[in-house]
Formats: structure tokens, sequence, C-alpha cells
């Protein structure tokens, strides 16, 4: 199977190629606006010559692709912030490209990267199947940018029936290998960690489902094994985990040092979000079936942090 990957620099991105290569023997192209990155990467990671990597410029020049993979955004809350109002040229310049094929080779399959974002809801209780997509249309601010660029990206594909097209919604997604300045819960506390240091971290009660590498493969694995659909699903682990457990766990394992109190917290570009996680299922019923609870996957990712030299180890 020839699967053509879009944004390879993407951190999840980069694992699910680690994931593909230690476990298959698809053969990947890899586009991305950095091929000299991507390349680096590969011989750091011990796959030099494994995939082809090229500039966007090159797809799609006679080249046929079974499954077109997208992770070309914005991947954690420092980068949504960074790219503002332009996620919305970012998200659709790319998914033109990836249609444009589609149009052209219809039994071609194309999987995107969503977000949970998508929903637009406050979440105040998780997401399922019933849930209806939010946008306050006369107060737009900021921080709605990133779930419309989304969510408009859904509507596009559904509206394009007779082609192959799965959005993937990705919720909370941690691996060792992620930028650790990136501004999120799990970042804070890895810094906090390695550096030794006090976490100082708001009384906001939050419930998060940390989607493993291993499982996000799975996913991404059974989609491509199952019947062509046109549609979408969630990301979800065996179990979310509330913050209280993540900090008391990080705490007796790793050894954080922490102090709740009434502090703001790191970035927060799409909104606050007290149970942002799904309930929706609809991804079982392609054969997913996840092996790790949020906090498994947890503790995997920092015991292989823990044995890095230095927080920026996992970067390209």
């Amino acid at each position: 199977m020839r699967i053509s990957v879009l944004g390879a620099t993407s951190q999840i991105a980069k694992d699910l190629v680690l994931s593909f290569a230690a476990q298959s023997d698809h053969e990947l192209l890899l586009f991305a606006r950095r091929p000299a990155a991507v390349t680096q990467w590969l011989q750091a990671a011990d796959l030099s010559g494994r995939y082809a990597v090229a500039d966007f410029c090159a797809f799609g020049e006679g080249e046929r692709f079974d499954i077109i993979l997208n992770f070309v955004g914005a991947g954690n809350p420092a980068q949504i912030a960074a790219l503002g109002a332009s996620i919305f040229d970012v998200t659709l310049d790319y998914d033109r490209i990836a249609l444009d094929y589609l149009r052209t080779n219809s039994r071609c399959r194309y999987v995107f990267l969503s977000s949970g974002a998508a929903y637009g809801a406050s979440f105040d209780q998780p997401a399922d199947a019933s849930t209806a997509a939010v946008v306050p249309i006369n107060s737009l601010q900021p921080q709605d940018w990133y779930a419309v660029a989304k969510l408009h990206a859904e509507c596009r594909h559904r509206s394009l029936q007779h082609l192959q097209i799965i959005d993937v919604r990705v919720f909370n997604y941690f691996s060792h290998t992620l930028d650790m300045s990136s501004g999120s819960l799990m970042t804070d506390i890895v810094r906090a960690i390695r550096s030794q240091t006090l976490l100082q971290t708001s009384r906001d009660y939050i419930v998060r489902d940390y989607v493993h590498p291993s499982d996000f493969y799975q996913l991404v694995d059974a989609l491509l094994a199952a019947p062509p659909a046109n549609t979408a699903v969630d990301c979800y682990s065996k179990e979310p985990i509330d913050k209280p457990r993540i900090l008391a766990a990080m705490q007796q394992k790793f050894g954080l040092h922490y102090a709740i109190g009434d502090h703001a917290g790191g970035p927060n570009p799409t909104g606050r979000k007290p149970h942002y996680y799904s309930l929706n299922r609809r991804a079982a019923d392609f054969g997913y079936l996840p092996t790790l609870t949020s906090l498994q996957g947890l503790t995997m990712e920092m015991a292989l942090l823990s044995r890095r030299p230095s927080l920026e180890g996992g970067q390209s």
C-alpha cells in the first residue's frame, strides 16, 4: 500500500511513521514544507533511505497513492495561538491539495486529522454521538478560529459523499517526543519534573482522554483496513483521567511537586474545556479497540521521558 503523508514534520505524524516502520511494510511518501528537516529526522530515527521525502510542490506529479494522510496544521496550544486566523488558509490550502487528487483518483482514501475542537462546544460535558457543533456566530472570537476551520473542513468533506474521506478528531495526545514547551498541562508537568521546580497549577477541575501513540496507530490501521466510508470518528483511550489523578500519579511515580491555587494556567487558545473528551464510539464500528487507559499511556511515555537527557531530546 502506498501512503502519502502530508505534513510529515508534525510530531503526531512522526510517531505514526515510526509505528508504520515497526509494524508494516507500507510504502510511505513524506511531504513537508521543510523536507530537509524530515530527512534529518529519518536519519536520527535510523530510517535513512526507508521512505521518500519531498516538498509539497512535488505532490501528485505522476504518483499513485492508495491513502493520503493529512497532518498539516497546528499541533499544540502554542502553535494554534501563533497561527491565529491564518489557520483558515492553512487548513483549506492543504485540504484542497488532497481533494484535487481524490477527484481524479476516486479510489484513493483520505484521512484528515481533525480535532475535538470542531464540536465548538464548551465541553461542560464530554461530547457524544448526539452532540451538536456550536458556533457563536454573532460573537466570534480568536479562540474560535481553530474550531471553525476544522468544522469547515469536515462540512466540506461530508458534502463529497462519493469520495472516501474520514476525519479523525484528536482530543488529547501525549508522547515523549512532543515539544515540551508547547504549553499544556502535561508538558508543564514534564518541565517541572525535569527542572525539579514547583508546578503552579489552577484549581480548575478538568477531565482529559489521552490517546497513546500505539493506540493512535491502531485506530489509523483499523480505518485503512475497513470498507470505504465518508464519515468522522473521535479518538479515545480505554479510559479518561481527571486532573487530580494526573497530579497524584505524577507525584507518586515521577516526583512531581505541585501547588494548586488561583493561577491562570498556560495558553488556552481554543477556550476553557472542563471535559474535553468524547464518548462517541463510532471508531469501534471500524474495528478500533484501544488497549491503554489515559493513565497507562501517560505513565509509559513519562517513563521514556525520564531517561532522556534533556527536554528537547524528542524534537527535530
